[in-house]
């Protein structure tokens, strides 16, 4: 494990593409899935997974929570931020998806859901079809405010990010025994990969031409997973990163050759399993000191407005040494280092 770890940071740095994105080379943004990108769709809808009180938000912008899991900005900020959009994509489900700003694009994502619409049902969240749903919707009223080329020009430029998967597995089949007992990791990554290939053939079918469909993270690496399955250890649960690993393979596999059947289609694998695994394993190579702990509270738990609140014990003084900020999402310093990492793959995408 500690030669596996020293040949992918290698990696990671010699490798490691420029941060810079060629700005203002796509009209719009869309996302999908899940907390990763989900800018505040969960505040809208009757569900225990909200992240829209404090402590989350306090270094975004006002120090407002706003249903972004993190301290400040998430992944899909910072991609918006890097392509030069004026402001990140509203959510959609909120009030300021309305008239001019639906020309920046949407945000469709809800966090804690996954590929697998059993997943989100559990929870009370908007299912990966309710979301694609969404977007037929929101394609209607950007042509009542673009008109119909305008609108289908947006549609065919703009970037689509989809982020899923991770919950699928940690909340869903590591604890549901109607799925554990009747599917190997192998068949539920099958799973999870045909639904992921399907969406995107939708998403294609609807006007999308750029996709970026993100990998999973390494879930095993997450405080939460160490302190659940990782029995006093204070290391990454190996089985669950294999599981990671296994469905990533798939997934990268199968959009190779989607990408050979749809020649008109510019898709790209966006690994962000690499860059967490080498922050979570070796913080101190990108500034970090704290990776066992998050940031909120005990740093062994928390998560969601549940625990994450303001009645909790509290917060890190500075979460920019932290690589998560609750047990499950990333800080934004984190966050940061993710998105440099395939600055060069959502290039691809965009020229």
């Amino acid at each position: 494990m500690k030669v596996r770890c020293i040949l992918l940071l290698a990696v990671f740095l010699v490798a490691r593409p420029t941060a810079d994105c060629t700005k203002g080379s796509v009209p719009a943004i869309m996302f999908f899935g899940d907390s990763l990108v989900d800018v505040g769709n969960n505040d809208y809808i009757h569900t225990i997974v909200k992240a829209n009180l404090p402590p989350y938000g306090r270094d975004f912008e006002g120090s407002v929570a706003t249903g972004r899991f993190c301290n400040g900005m998430l992944l899909s900020d910072m991609i918006g931020e890097k392509l030069g959009l004026s402001s990140s994509p509203p959510a959609y489900l909120s009030p300021q998806a309305v008239g001019t700003n639906l020309l920046n694009g949407a945000n469709f994502a809800s966090a804690g859901s996954g590929y697998y619409d059993p997943t989100s049902l559990m929870y009370g969240l908007i299912p990966l079809s309710q979301q694609l749903k969404n977007f037929k919707e929101y394609i209607s009223k950007l042509v009542a405010v673009a008109g119909s080329s305008q609108a289908q020009s947006i549609i065919s430029d703009s970037l689509y990010i989809l982020s899923s998967g991770s919950n699928d597995f940690a909340f869903n089949y590591y604890i549901n025994p109607l799925l554990y007992k009747t599917l190997t990791t192998d068949d539920f990554a099958d799973l999870l990969v045909g639904i992921s290939i399907r969406t995107v053939t939708q998403l294609y079918g609807m006007g999308a031409r750029r996709i970026g469909v993100f990998s999973v993270p390494p879930f095993g690496c997450f405080p939460l997973a160490i302190t659940v399955f990782g029995f006093g250890s204070s290391k990454c649960v190996p089985g669950l990163n294999d599981d990671a690993l296994r469905l990533n393979k798939k997934l990268n596999t199968a959009i190779d050759l989607l990408s050979k059947q749809l020649h008109d289609l510019k898709i790209e694998f966006l690994d962000i399993y690499t860059p967490v695994y080498i922050l979570s394993t070796s913080p101190g190579s990108q500034g970090f000191t704290e990776t066992r702990r998050a940031c909120c509270g005990t740093g062994t738990v928390e998560s969601t407005i549940l625990l994450c609140n303001p009645k909790s014990i509290g917060t890190c003084p500075n979460a920019t040494t932290y690589v998560y900020w609750d047990v499950l999402h990333p800080s934004e310093a984190a966050n940061k280092v993710i998105v440099d990492s395939f600055a060069q793959s959502i290039n691809k995408l965009v020229i």
